[in-house]
């Protein structure tokens, strides 16, 4: 494979983006590999993976992998029936399955998403994102799913303000997103320095000084953390339940990383992802991930969406956030825990609102209200179940959508008052409006003679056909039909 050629232009704005990424995914891959029950190390392995092999491969230029929290409650129940060292061998698996769904081309089949659907992804991963970083600005565990995020802020909220220590974890929190908000409007000499590792730094130094009692980042060697797979534990795979968990890591880390690339593909003008590419770079990202006994990768958008916000260009700044990772928790763990995990929460929440399509919502709801009330409810399906269901839950709502838009039927009358009264049927003639066809035909006047016209149909479904039928033998009608419409007589 020939050495990726960097445009020289894009290397500072690459750099810059990179160190955002970094500070972006410290705590994204500490925080899925707690609430998955492995060891954080395994996180922060998968994160390097994703910067140093998936990030040099083709298929999408400005896509981050990493650990996939839409696969927390996946890993969580393998590792508590099957046991960690059996977690290896599944993601090893799914690895290999992506390498030979992305080879038969199967990857293309994901760019068949609508946009609606794309922005109320963004939208649900946005709100999910600060529903958990806020207990996490406290220095608190979050419940757990979306719902229960939300439903417990209020507790949130009574128990940060009666301990002190919560109430110093929140004020490092809070002035870590002042800072990378107010930062867009400083000199822009100033801003050569990305706003997150200015405020992340800031508060590393203030939580350092006054000796704050917050929490602060926990990593221990990445070395000791890497457990091959043993030869004896693929012997498991002769248990269904076990093949079965396989085939739900794969579908689900293929669908997630695909429809997160037609998402950052819409948020940047340069190159688009080649899917059954990105599939094979997804899958060869994993293949090394299960020999190292790590966590399963996906393609992450609140990484991708922060890697494009901040001014990314070629695929050089998600490899340099993989060394980033790789340097600071391989050889300098202690430069991370001098970082206060609620600042990390700070850019986490910070990310999560650049998300929210705010200001697109109003103009859309005005223009377009169908394709909003599609983003609303993709948004909060993710909200109350996961990222994989929120999107099959706004993908059908889309198909239903589309399919009524298409199936626009006119019915005109024509009655001159006496003899044959004339109604003309014109477009797509579907179950979806056989309502209002048949509400038209029942309203016709009395004892009249009546010729059906159906010539101006472009599709006829087997519903309406039963129904015209049905309609014409119980009235007498004459019917006027083109050639290419099934016949009703």
């Amino acid at each position: 494979m020939n050495a990726p050629n960097f445009p020289r232009a894009a290397l500072r704005t690459d750099i810059t983006a990179s160190l955002v990424v970094f500070l972006v995914a410290v705590p994204l891959c500490v925080g899925v590999a707690v609430a998955s029950g492995v060891p954080a190390e395994l996180g922060l392995i998968t994160g390097i993976v994703g910067g140093l092999v998936t990030g040099l491969l083709p298929g999408s230029s400005l896509q981050v992998s990493g650990p996939a929290a839409g696969l927390t409650v996946l890993v969580f129940t393998a590792v508590k029936d099957y046991g960690l060292p059996v977690l290896g061998v599944v993601v090893l698996l799914t690895g290999l399955l992506q390498l030979a769904l992305g080879a038969l081309g199967l990857g293309r089949w994901f760019r068949a998403i609508s946009l609606s659907v794309v922005h109320g992804m963004l939208a649900g991963i946005g709100l999910v994102l600060i529903a958990g970083q806020l207990y996490a600005l406290g220095d608190r565990k979050a419940p757990g799913g979306g719902t229960s995020n939300v439903a417990g802020l209020y507790d949130l909220a009574v128990g940060v303000l009666a301990s002190p220590p919560a109430l110093a974890a929140s004020a490092v929190g809070a002035g870590t997103i002042v800072v990378m908000a107010v930062w867009k409007r400083v000199p822009r000499r100033v801003r050569v320095l990305p706003g997150p590792l200015v405020a992340v730094g800031a508060a590393s130094a203030l939580t350092a000084v006054f000796d704050l009692p917050v929490r602060r980042v926990e990593v221990s060697g990445l070395v000791a953390a890497v457990q091959p797979p043993a030869v004896g534990e693929f012997s498991r795979l002769a248990d269904a339940g076990l093949l079965a968990t396989v085939v739900a890591f794969t579908l689900i880390a293929s669908a997630e990383s695909l429809f997160s690339a037609a998402a950052v593909d819409r948020l940047h003008d340069g190159p688009k992802t080649h899917y059954d590419k990105e599939l094979m770079a997804q899958g060869a990202g994993n293949t090394v991930c299960g020999l190292l006994g790590a966590l399963p990768m996906t393609a992450v958008i609140v990484r991708s969406a922060a890697n494009v916000q901040a001014g990314a260009r070629t695929k050089l700044s998600r490899v340099l956030h993989g060394v980033w990772l790789l340097l600071f928790a391989a050889m300098f763990p202690g430069v991370l825990g001098l970082i206060p995990t609620a600042a990390l929460a700070g850019v986490l929440v910070h990310a999560g609102f650049k998300l929210l399509p705010v200001r697109e919502l109003g103009p859309l709801w005005r223009d377009h209200r169908g394709e909003a009330v599609i983003l609303v409810v993709t948004a909060g399906a993710i909200l109350i179940t996961n990222m994989f269901e929120g999107v099959l839950v706004g993908l059908a709502l889309a198909v239903v959508k589309a399919a009524w838009e298409v199936s626009h039927v006119h019915v005109d009358v024509a009655d001159p008052g006496e003899g044959r009264v004339r109604v003309r049927i014109q477009g797509n003639a579907t179950f979806l409006r056989l309502p209002r066809i048949l509400d038209a035909l029942e309203n016709l006047p009395a004892g009249r003679t009546v010729e059906l016209d159906l010539a101006g149909l472009r599709h006829l479904d087997h519903a309406c056909l039963t129904a015209l039928r049905s309609w014409a033998d119980q009235h007498n009608a004459h019917i006027v039909q083109s050639g290419h419409v099934p016949s009703v007589a």
